[in-house]
């Protein structure tokens, strides 16, 4: 996470994980499916409204154009909160279940969000011979305003939010961030610079025990590490 500051966005280099999933942790729902995702993602916090935006682990159409009842790409999603000064309402959507928006593990991508205009955000990942861009409307993010960027690897727990942690033995392994960076305002235009770790602040939650993360001095320096998440502990 980042300072508060004039801050335009984020962005960066990465390579996508590999998930390993507890076979004991299944969505009685939708037996097909894990209770635990693994998603990359940004996002931030600017006037009072906090986004998330990236690649988490989803359904997808197959070749004949069937809905599968497993997970099996990373592909795009934007979610905001709701926002009081323009009225927006909270809402969360995916890029279309379409072949060129599907990324798999060990693909490499470039993924950035930024804001281009007062109250738009531009999502814009690409890599592995494919691309997905979206403008989305996000009203507290203006040039004028002070906010803070994050970027997230991690297992996120199905219809969980707001609870504890629930045990589980699954593993994300493989995820590198080759550099990242933050997009400052001046005079109005983007410039980028660094996401080192004097700009950031290292939240590894609920606790250390269950990351390992692997970066040399000149890694941080750009702001690129390797990142192993395991629920049943490091």
């Amino acid at each position: 996470m980042s300072s508060v500051d004039e801050w335009g966005g984020i962005g960066g280099q990465l390579v996508l994980p590999t998930a390993v999933f507890d076979p004991s942790r299944i969505n009685p729902a939708k037996p097909a499916q894990f209770l635990d995702n693994p998603s990359v993602y940004m996002g931030g916090n600017m006037g009072g409204q906090e986004t998330d935006i990236g690649l988490t682990w989803e359904v997808i159409r197959d070749e004949n154009g069937n809905v599968t009842a497993d997970r099996r790409a990373f592909r795009p999603f934007l979610r905001r909160t709701a926002h009081s000064g323009s009225g927006q309402a909270a809402l969360y959507e995916n890029a279309p279940a379409e072949a060129r928006y599907y990324w798999y593990a060990g693909e490499e991508v470039s993924m950035s969000v930024k804001i281009v205009a007062n109250g738009v955000l531009r999502f814009t990942v690409e890599g592995a011979g494919k691309k997905f861009e979206r403008d989305f409307d996000c009203g507290g993010y203006t040039f004028a305003g002070k906010g803070e960027f994050k970027r997230v690897n991690a297992i996120d727990q199905v219809s969980n939010e707001g609870k504890p942690v629930q045990a589980t033995r699954t593993k994300v392994t493989g995820g590198e961030w080759k550099a990242s960076y933050l997009y400052r305002i001046v005079n109005g235009q983007l410039q980028e610079t660094p996401f080192h770790d004097s700009r950031y602040t290292d939240m590894r939650c609920p606790s250390v025990n269950y990351f390992s993360i692997f970066s040399t001095q000149t890694d941080r320096s750009k702001g690129a590490e390797k990142i192993e998440i395991n629920g049943a502990g490091i």
